[in-house]
């Protein structure tokens, strides 16, 4: 069986195959400040507020942290109220992005399913975990029954082959993939993604690679298991990673070869619009955002702080940095990058989607040039804007250097 055959079986009473319709049961379910007030109305309309299992159900609150107008600071408290009512928990403002609170806190771990009202849900294929996003119903009635109707999608195993150039980032490769596949390749489908080049992945590599899953049409991403994230794993959320190895069952295999891959760079009005960072070095920027779901890990901001170090940023250019949650801004805290990237001309600001979520953290105004490290450059997503999306490395580089440009244009990392 498929990765997500073995997954789904386990949580439904058949023996799953690409193509049946299931129920299938849900380990942990949760909703955020967007789509979550939602899933409360239809609560309190259609099954008079009650919920199965209060201990397995969680709210996020990640999209306006905290709220940035009355709307969202309404919302929010509907859903505080009824949180306390129902016994559930709220991850509140100060926590940061839902998926990966649930990765934090191990909610998330290998062969268990949650769903959410986030369209990146399955980002938390990082770990192994099936991760689906859904509509407030959709969600509203998994709250209620515990349960979910889906179609096991086929899968594809990705192969890739070789190594890439030694400063590429995940970034870069995910987004080879959808230079290489655009957006209906893997549309519908699962994927599990093989290779040495995997293997070797952080574990918040490993996230920047699934949340873009997405982006390439893919149901959830898969990713074969190495040591170097297991590691991670065990000291982020103090459990195992116990990923099984993959099986040689799949429905199609497609290979790629990534020998010698540089930076990518996405550009308007689509992710999948990639091009070699040299065709557009040089583009004069008027601000860079780093963080969101994709890359707003420690790691992620530590890479930015290497190629920074001993610069600032450029004049006529805002910098922002968001972390993706708490746990993020406090080793940034401890380890004193926080300190450092605010004297290099940073604004950092609070745990959460920041400018990928509609103004936590400002939008871009109309003929205003932004490089992003987030997932998506969709006319108006992130400002009325044009919006070009790299890896922490080119987007450091980008905010020293006033325009397009890699960590080899400042000397490399120090």
């Amino acid at each position: 069986m498929t990765r997500i055959e073995q997954i789904i079986s386990k949580h439904s009473d058949t023996r799953a195959h690409a193509g049946d319709v299931v129920w299938m049961r849900v380990d942990v379910r949760t909703a955020r400040d967007f789509g979550g007030p939602n899933v409360v109305r239809h609560l309190q309309t259609r099954f008079n507020g009650q919920v199965d299992r209060p201990e397995s159900i969680f709210f996020t609150f990640d999209t306006s942290a905290p709220a940035k107008d009355i709307g969202y600071a309404r919302n929010q408290h509907l859903i505080r109220r009824f949180a306390r009512e129902a016994g559930i928990k709220v991850f509140d403002v100060d926590r940061g992005i839902g998926t990966h609170v649930m990765i934090e806190t191990g909610l998330a771990r290998p062969g268990r399913t949650l769903i959410g009202t986030d369209s990146h849900y399955n980002i938390l294929g990082a770990v192994d975990a099936l991760g689906m996003g859904m509509g407030d119903q959709d969600v509203a009635f998994a709250f209620k029954t515990g349960k979910v109707w889906v179609t096991v999608p086929r899968t594809v195993r990705l192969r890739l082959t070789g190594m890439p150039a030694p400063d590429t980032e995940a970034k870069d490769l995910v987004l080879f993939l959808l230079r290489k596949l655009g957006t209906r390749t893997l549309l519908g489908k699962a994927v599990e993604v093989e290779g040495e080049v995997v293997r070797r992945l952080h574990l918040s590599e490993r996230i920047t690679m699934a949340s873009m899953a997405t982006e390439l049409g893919a149901v959830v991403m898969f990713l074969e298991s190495g040591e170097t994230a297991s590691m991670d794993y065990r000291m982020l959320a103090g459990k195992e990673l116990d990923i099984e190895p993959f099986g040689n069952d799949y429905d199609e295999l497609v290979t790629l070869d990534v020998t010698g891959l540089g930076h990518q760079v996405a550009a308007p009005p689509s992710p999948a619009n990639v091009k070699d960072l040299q065709e557009l070095k040089g583009l004069p920027v008027d601000s860079v955002f780093i963080g969101s779901c994709t890359n707003g890990r420690y790691k992620d901001i530590r890479r930015v702080w290497e190629v920074v170090r001993g610069h600032h940023v450029a004049p006529n250019v805002m910098a922002k940095i968001v972390p993706t949650t708490r746990f993020v801004y406090h080793r940034m805290l401890e380890s004193g990058i926080l300190s450092d990237l605010f004297d290099a001309g940073f604004i950092v600001a609070n745990p959460g989607c920041g400018g990928c979520a509609f103004g936590q953290i400002g939008m871009t105004g109309e003929g205003e040039v932004q490089l992003s490290t987030a997932n998506r450059n969709f006319p108006g997503k992130q400002g009325a804007g044009d919006t070009y999306l790299a890896g922490p490395l080119v987007a450091a580089a980008t905010a020293v250097m006033g325009h397009i440009a890699g960590p080899q244009d400042l000397g490399g990392t120090k």
